[in-house]
């Protein structure tokens, strides 16, 4: 009682929604106020399974269907993916992977998340330990300030502000080729 409208903006697992174009046909029509953030978080196949989440390719597929849901409800919304730096598993060529995907379909983060271990989760015990619990078998682990800089500079590639780290993380991940004018 006393409610109009219940607006989402963030929190949507992207996931399950793809699965329902119904539930997405609602959400576009009655639910987002023109911008809804998903949290992809990262393109890796490798770093994905660290965090338990699918592939990139679900996040694309539901972001052509909430992109087709919001032009058939009359409606100019868009979807924000959030991405996270520095987590388990993700090194400077994941990194690279997810700077050139980013360029590919042109995105252009203007926030990253760095990644903070939380307690009692799965990904803070690869942090601390630079072990996979579940695997028992070594993940790679950003922990030097530099390192996370890099990691984070490579998803701000487009901005001139970080186009020093983004050269040195190319050149370090051997993929100066990558480096423009």
């Amino acid at each position: 009682e006393g409610i109009k409208h219940v607006f989402i903006a963030s929190g949507v697992r992207y996931d399950l929604a793809e699965r329902s174009p119904k539930y997405i046909e609602a959400l576009a029509e009655h639910h987002v106020g023109g911008h809804l953030s998903v949290a992809p978080e990262h393109v890796s196949p490798r770093v994905l399974q660290k965090m338990k989440k699918p592939g990139i390719e679900s996040y694309e597929r539901f972001q052509t269907m909430f992109a087709c849901a919001s032009k058939d409800a009359g409606k100019e919304q868009y979807d924000i993916p959030y991405f996270i730096s520095g987590h388990p598993g993700s090194t400077l060529e994941d990194m690279v992977e997810l700077a050139l995907w980013l360029k590919k379909n042109g995105r252009r983060p203007r926030q990253v998340q760095d990644f903070i271990p939380t307690p009692m989760s799965v990904a803070a015990c690869m942090y601390y330990t630079g072990i996979d619990p579940l695997k028992m078998e070594p993940v790679a682990v950003a922990k030097g300030l530099k390192e996370k800089r890099l990691q984070k500079a490579l998803i701000l590639y487009w901005n001139p502000e970080h186009w020093a780290d983004v050269r040195e993380a190319l050149l370090l991940a051997g993929r100066g080729e990558l480096i423009g004018r």
